[in-house]
């Protein structure tokens, strides 16, 4: 794809963002490879920071478990960002007018310690204290913008779109990675007091942990860095659940807190 269909399609999906519309495709503006795909999200990023008092904030990775990768027919993960305008700590409520069909996620995510220097890259799982100074638990609303079933909006098509990521909420305690087990967390998402679905931390490449380095080091391979306070969401650890106004949603994460919030 040339520049002015890398920005014409970002245009086009910024424009459905803020009017809180989905379309049926980009048509002959769909990128044809993942390199085109990140090219459109990082125009799109742009878009986003023109917005009155709006940072980014960190990033989302999807497609963390087999089964997602499987639905986008990938073979890794992907990536979005995070933004202050459209994130909430220890929100009590969402507008479900302000989305198109959304849904939840609970993530753990990562707080970064420090500036990350992408020229010590490649990090392993013993740098992590380096890299990472906390988790909290939180929950990510994707809204995939396209009006049809995920296998046919495809990988490609999610990725441009800020990976799915709509809307990010946290809670405000932090805690200390070395003291929980990422290595096999229960993770079990609610919807109206009913168990919508059961999961667990090794769902997330096997520990949550897998995941921010493998977004820490592809990102370093593309030369960008993320900064101290930032955040990384790293992954649903359930299935992914359709939410509706009216819905009280909350996830349980096994020996940390609960997070919670009225759809209205």
């Amino acid at each position: 794809m040339n520049k002015e269909e890398i920005q014409e399609a970002s245009k086009i999906l910024f424009e459905h963002r803020l009017n809180k519309t989905g379309l049926s495709s980009l048509k002959n503006l769909e990128p044809k490879t993942i390199e085109d795909a990140y090219k459109i999200q990082e125009n799109l990023k742009l878009r986003y920071l023109e917005l009155k008092d709006n940072i980014c904030i960190g990033k989302k990775i999807g497609a963390t478990s087999l089964t997602a990768q499987e639905v986008l027919n990938m073979d890794e993960p992907f990536y979005g960002n995070l933004y202050s305008r459209y994130s909430l700590v220890n929100a009590t409520k969402l507008y479900a007018k302000n989305f198109f069909e959304p849904y939840a996620e609970p993530e753990i995510s990562f707080r970064i310690k420090e500036d990350i220097d992408i020229s010590k890259a490649p990090y392993s799982i013993d740098d992590i204290d380096l890299l990472l100074d906390g988790l909290v638990c939180s929950i990510e609303i994707n809204d995939f913008r396209f009006a049809k079933p995920l296998p046919e909006i495809g990988a490609r098509n999610v990725i441009s779109t800020n990976g799915a990521s709509e809307f990010w909420l946290r809670n405000e305690k932090i805690y200390n990675i070395n003291d929980v087990n990422l290595n096999d967390l229960e993770v079990t998402l609610y919807i109206d007091n009913k168990v919508m679905d059961s999961g667990n931390t090794k769902n997330v490449l096997n520990n949550p942990l897998n995941a921010a380095l493998w977004l820490i080091n592809n990102l370093a391979k593309k030369g960008e860095t993320l900064l101290k306070g930032q955040f990384i969401s790293s992954g649903s650890c359930t299935k992914p659940s359709k939410i509706y106004s009216g819905n009280h949603i909350k996830a349980r994460f096994e020996q940390l807190e609960d997070i919670e919030f009225q759809f209205i």
